[in-house]
């Protein structure tokens, strides 16, 4: 069975975003390890805010959301957006059940992009396997959290750990299932 991934960019007080949806602070500098996650990921689950923006960005990017991503399937997961740009779909309804049909498919593991919400309701269910952290040496103060408030406890196990020259580590984590 495929993998949903939680990758993102943190920083050290665990914030994905300043107060004001900035993310002017991520590095952008070098690879980071996206190149080899990209070989290890043929799908994205996305939230509409984070769909939204991300499509901006990608506007003004030359269409990328992220330097070298290569094509993959996107699912936007909205009960508010009508439609979706061409090649990604549109899941609405009963995202839990959805989410668990496309892990159950064939093919490489998924990356859980973002979407506060979407990702508070994967990891409630235990979909989430595992969590990819970049965590960035700034301390924001203010923004929006990584994660929300949970009603129960979560074992992880390193998997990898690896730090950088700019002060950047990135962090793989697995997650124990019970």
């Amino acid at each position: 069975m495929r993998k949903i991934i939680l990758g993102l960019a943190v920083t050290l007080d665990g914030y994905i975003e300043g107060p004001n949806g900035e993310f002017d602070w991520c590095f952008t500098d070098q690879d980071y390890g996206l190149k080899a996650f990209f070989t290890r990921i043929d799908a994205i689950f996305i939230g509409r805010k984070s769909y939204e923006m991300a499509q901006q960005y990608a506007d003004s990017n030359n269409g990328e959301l992220v330097p070298g991503m290569p094509a993959m399937v996107e699912y936007v997961f909205s009960n508010t957006l009508k439609s979706v740009k061409e090649g990604a779909e549109l899941i609405a309804g009963d995202s839990i059940a959805e989410a668990g049909r496309i892990k159950a498919q064939p093919g490489k593991d998924i990356w859980l992009f973002g979407g506060a919400s979407l990702t508070d309701a994967l990891m409630k269910e235990g979909l989430v396997d595992e969590l990819w952290m970049s965590v960035h040496p700034i301390l924001l103060g203010n923004g929006k959290p990584l994660f929300r408030t949970q009603d129960t406890r979560t074992q992880l196990t390193l998997l990898e750990s690896k730090t950088y020259e700019t002060g950047l580590v990135s962090l793989r984590y697995s997650i124990k299932k019970e």
